[in-house]
């Protein structure tokens, strides 16, 4: 990147270290913010300042919140003893957005892949498995998991742990295509999958 100012190439650099941004990209988003306005800027930085401050993780859920418990495990109307497990918090916004599931959830924070050194210790499994436990047998869990080949383990996983328990599995139907991912589907495809979810 010899064509720019080291500090341009540096900007550029690091905007290529997000998810999904290669480098043509992440030059596109630094010459945005190279020519934005002094007010646009601003905002932009207060905004990105204040996710770092004042955003955290949901010690109940895992779900992203500015409070703990966050509103969803919270609110009075939600189904406490429906669990809906998904492998990150993109994934509940992707849900939430059809506004028709009324249960709560519980984030993996990724899945099983023994490739990328990802196993079972590394998720929030322990902890899903003590909230079924406490919940008994009048639970259900929905894994709203990926067919791709990690959910697929961690789907086998999950049921082999849940199981013993005595509780209702079951897993989202798929109008999502192989290898999809939930925070792209549309709305419509992610209420008939939930609904027409089927048990293990």
């Amino acid at each position: 990147m010899a064509e720019y100012s080291q500090t341009f190439s540096r900007l550029v650099n690091e905007l290529s270290k997000l998810p999904n941004i290669g480098v043509k990209t992440a030059e596109k988003m630094a010459y945005r913010i190279l020519t934005m306005d002094t007010e646009s800027y601003s905002a932009l930085l207060s905004s990105m300042e204040s996710v770092r401050k004042n955003i955290g993780f949901c010690s109940v859920c895992g779900n992203m919140a500015d409070v703990d418990p966050c509103p969803i495990c919270t609110s009075p109307i939600r189904r406490k003893n429906l669990i809906c497990v998904v492998r990150d918090a993109r994934d509940i916004s992707a849900i939430e957005r059809m506004r028709s599931f009324d249960g709560v959830y519980h984030v993996l924070g990724g899945l099983i892949s023994p490739m990328d050194n990802i196993t079972p210790d590394k998720l929030k499994i322990k902890e899903l498995v003590a909230r079924v436990k406490e919940l008994g047998e009048d639970a259900e869990v929905i894994l709203a998991l990926s067919m791709s080949a990690e959910g697929e383990t961690t789907c086998t996983y999950l049921v082999r742990e849940l199981r013993p328990l005595g509780v209702e599995i079951s897993r989202i139907a798929y109008g999502i295509p192989v290898g999809g991912e939930l925070e792209y589907a549309d709305g419509e495809t992610l209420s008939r999958a939930l609904f027409n979810r089927s048990k293990i």
